[in-house]
């Protein structure tokens, strides 16, 4: 069995475990909006007291934040139909470009418009 196939069967069987995990991604975006702006003066005055460690504290706690946050959205947004249908919805071939970001862009526009498509 593939892992696509497991990634499947797990997300259709725990449907309210992935509603949860998006449920709390949201819920944990809304509480650090809510807690950095109503401690906003104590957040600064613990940072100015040592900047360089509080600092470095208060961006890895960020960085671990919206981290956790997306993981959360991606637990929660891995959903399967029924049907039993192809894993990947891309189409096969090589990339092409120069890897310019006008390029990039180009390339991953063209992607996001067939993806779900059928083959040929």
């Amino acid at each position: 069995m593939s892992v696509c196939k497991n990634i499947k069967g797990y997300t259709r069987k725990h449907e309210r475990l992935a509603d949860f995990l998006s449920l709390m991604a949201v819920a944990l975006f809304f509480a650090t909006l809510f807690l950095s702006l109503t401690y906003h003066s104590l957040i600064l005055n613990w940072i100015m007291a040592n900047v360089v460690v509080h600092g470095l504290l208060t961006v890895g706690g960020l960085v671990l934040d919206v981290a956790m946050i997306f993981v959360f959205l991606n637990f929660g947004a891995a959903r399967f139909s029924e049907e039993e249908e192809g894993c990947f919805h891309t189409f096969k071939g090589r990339r092409a470009g120069t890897g310019s970001l006008g390029m990039m862009f180009n390339s991953w526009l063209h992607h996001m418009e067939h993806v779900g498509k059928k083959h040929r």
